[in-house]
């Protein structure tokens, strides 16, 4: 039995997508906060909020793997991951599958230290464990192509930094394949793209499709931060984001594993074809 947390999520709706395209939808379950909104997934849901433990261990009777996404509320993260750790202790779990964020061991983004916590708590539980290292979505730069078409420029801070960004898909493919075969127990995997793009590179690819020009404006990150202010982040929210785009720019998004194609066992998607996913 397989089980998926952050169910109704993004990136974990992709997974239980995948795992049913494999056959596995009666063996998996999913773990929602809120399962009023799994109605469309098609396999049972049990109620499952990382803030309230008493609901953790009952939702994972019966299951052998289980696929942890990382919370979405930072700073909150270790205490609502380590409560997961404790149930599936208790509920006989063998073996956890985090998605944890690329070098967290040696990353200096802000999100970083949270996933290192997370990876020592999995690692002195004494159950089996996987880490997917995932980078930066590439949706997290082309999810809003058409503010760069409108005003003939994508902002940000990173700088000439080369990402490895990867597609949701992707990572929720491997994640996927990773819970349903074996040998993957102890290992860490670093996430990221085949192929490395640089935000002008970007650019210029949107242009070319597009038909319109587009440029990459390279900003303080203090300035970027305000700008995702004015779209309407919250300020912490804002400033952690250009935060990472400035250290992107020193090679924090950047890496030449290969793993995430040998984990899907085909390339990975490429930059010409995610912006023209995003253009439609």
């Amino acid at each position: 039995m397989y089980a998926v947390t952050g169910a109704t999520g993004q990136l974990g709706r992709l997974v239980i997508a995948a795992l049913k395209e494999k056959g596995l939808g009666v063996q998996t379950i999913a773990l929602a906060r809120d399962p009023s909104r799994s109605a469309d997934l098609g396999i049972p849901t049990r109620p499952f909020d990382y803030d309230k433990p008493e609901t953790l261990q009952p939702a994972l009777d019966g299951v052998e793997k289980l696929l942890l996404i990382s919370g979405s509320e930072v700073g909150k993260r270790m205490p609502q991951h380590k409560a997961v750790i404790d149930a599936a202790v208790r509920a006989g779990v063998k073996h956890i599958v985090y998605t944890s964020l690329l070098h967290a061991d040696t990353s200096e983004i802000a999100l970083a230290p949270e996933h290192r916590e997370t990876e020592d708590a999995l690692k002195a539980s004494g159950l089996d464990y996987t880490f997917l290292r995932n980078s930066w979505y590439t949706e997290n730069y082309t999810g809003n192509l058409g503010a760069a078409l409108a005003n003939g420029a994508i902002v940000g801070s990173a700088g000439e930094g080369r990402l490895n960004t990867a597609n949701r898909g992707d990572l929720a493919q491997a994640a996927a394949n990773v819970l349903t075969s074996d040998g993957h127990a102890g290992k860490t995997y670093e996430l990221g793209n085949d192929e490395a793009y640089t935000l002008a590179e970007l650019a210029a690819e949107v242009s070319r499709q597009s038909g319109k020009a587009v440029v990459y404006n390279n900003l303080p990150k203090d300035e970027y931060a305000k700008i995702l202010e004015g779209i309407g982040l919250p300020a912490p929210l804002a400033d952690l984001l250009a935060d990472s785009d400035a250290k992107a720019a020193r090679g924090a998004l950047a890496d030449q594993s290969g793993a995430l194609g040998e984990l899907l066992g085909r390339p990975t998607q490429t930059l010409q074809q995610a912006v023209a996913e995003a253009l439609g």
